[in-house]
This record gives C-alpha cells, structure tokens and sequence, in this order.
C-alpha cells in the first residue's frame, strides 16, 4: 500500500496537490486529525477495495488543536510504517498572505493572535510546521510556481514506479528571480556561452533546438556536463542510501531560459536513461 501524507502551510496548495494524486488514481481524504491517521491506515490495509491501495490524506492546523502532539503523531506514524511519504507543500509568507486577501478568507489561527493579525497567524503556522518539513520526504515552494507547474511536479513525482528508490528533480530558474527555496543544492552556469546575446537566439529559449546546439557546441558546456554528471553518479546513491526520497537540483542562469533550461534537459536524459524517476521543472522559462 502506498500511504502520502500532503501537509504543509494553508494557502500554500494543497488542495490543488490533492486533486492532482486524486486524478492519479489515489483514494483522498482532506483535513484528517493526526490522531486518525493509525485508524484510517488499518482499515486501508485490511480492505479488499483495490481502490484503496494508494491512499493521500491531508493534515494541517485546521483539525489538530494540540499541535505538538500532531507533530509527535505524524513522526510516530511515519517512524512506524517504512512506506509512509510525507510530501510538505510551502510558500513564502509574503505570498500566503497575498493569497489570503486576494480570498478574503479568514486564516484559522488569526483568532489566536493579537488583533487578529494575518501576518502573525502565517509567521505561526511556519513555526508550527518546521518539524515536519524536517522529516518531510519531497517539498515543493509554490511561491512562483503555477497551478500547472505544480500539478506536472506532483505528477511527475508519483506516477508510475522506476528502478530506483530516489526522485532527481531538475529545477531551471533565473537567479534575477530569485534562489529556488527547495533546493537541496544549486548549479550556477552563468559560466557557460550565454545565447542571450545572439540576435537570433536571444528569444528563443532552451526548449528550442537552436539554442540547446549552441549551448551544447562548445568544449566548455560539455566538460561542465561531463564533471556534474561524475558529481551526481557518485553523489546520488549516497543521498538514496541515507533514505532521502528526493534531489532537487536548481540550475541558474541569469533569466532562466537558456543555458539552465538546456542543462537541465540534459542532465534529466542523462538519468531517465539510468532508470531514476526524474522531474523537470522550467521555474522562469515564461517570464519576460
């Protein structure tokens, strides 16, 4: 049985990353006290309803009023059952709160704070949550991210099974942009030969062929490649050994269109050949 627990902080997304497992064929539950989680798990595994045999639930603030025993719940549980993921959905609090008013809903912690404060409330809820981002399996920052881009992330995450037990997710971004939060460690290749400043190219970005050749074509590119590459070959089987369930990679470049986008595509082939579950997200390759 696979069993995902979707936490992480309200309004960051994960209703949206619900419906996502749910069109993925997962039996859902939203808004599950922590204390629930052992009944609802037996059940699910004592059943004959193959419908159950992938199993998200939801757990956040809402229904867990004693939230250090919600946190104490969820470590046993996952302590307690080797195939328990736990996927944290995050976003900055600045973006939260623009979420909250551009909804005009009330955040649920507001009424415990000193005049109702919205920022305080968000600021709490962090404070709650961090010990279970720590023992989180995969976390994703919505903060710039959209719906679209999250819903091929969580696809890409737990659709279909692969020879290895790791998700290598390659992560495209513009460092004008700002760092991509989730990022376990961060590529620069603004080094490398920048199509920016080819007329020809400079609109293009490296989805397009012409640029993926030109950033491909010099000696520097394919050293650079050939170097990550014999990093992440060693690398990676020790983060899978130490349990990790997921490698996100960021790869930046100035604006995130060309050189980042054009490594990433190849160090996603690279892997996919090697039989890893990978994931490819182009943060920046839209913005203007």
């Amino acid at each position: 049985m696979e069993f995902v627990i979707v936490t992480g902080m309200l309004g960051a997304g994960k209703t949206s990353a619900l419906h996502v497992l749910e069109d993925l064929g997962y039996y859902c539950v939203d808004n599950i006290p922590a204390a629930l989680l052992d009944t609802l798990y037996i059940l699910c595994e004592n059943t004959k309803n193959d419908l159950m045999s992938r199993v998200a639930v939801v757990i956040d603030v809402r229904s867990n009023q004693n939230y250090q025993t919600m946190v104490w719940q969820l470590e046993g549980f996952k302590r307690n059952h080797k195939e328990i993921k736990i996927l944290f959905i995050d976003a900055k609090s600045d973006q939260i709160i623009v979420r909250y008013k551009e909804t005009r809903r009330r955040h649920p912690l507001a009424d415990r704070m000193k005049d109702g404060s919205l920022a305080e409330a968000v600021e709490f809820e962090k404070f709650l949550m961090e010990p279970i981002k720590r023992i989180a399996d995969y976390t994703i920052d919505t903060t710039l991210m959209s719906n679209k881009q999250l819903r091929e992330r969580v696809t890409a995450m737990f659709m279909g099974d692969t020879l290895q037990g790791i998700t290598l997710t390659f992560m495209s971004f513009g460092f004008k942009y700002g760092i991509p939060a989730e990022a376990d460690t961060i590529l620069d290749v603004r080094c490398l030969p920048n199509p920016f400043y080819v007329p020809e190219l400079k609109n293009l970005t490296g989805l397009d062929e012409a640029v993926r050749d030109y950033v491909l074509g010099s000696e520097e590119t394919r050293e650079f490649i050939e170097h990550t590459i014999g990093l992440f070959d060693f690398a990676v089987p020790l983060y899978s050994k130490e349990g990790k369930s997921e490698l996100v990679v960021g790869i930046g470049c100035t604006g995130g269109k060309h050189r980042s986008v054009t490594i990433v595509r190849e160090l996603n082939r690279h892997y996919e050949q090697r039989g890893y579950r990978c994931v490819i997200q182009h943060r920046d390759v839209s913005k203007e």
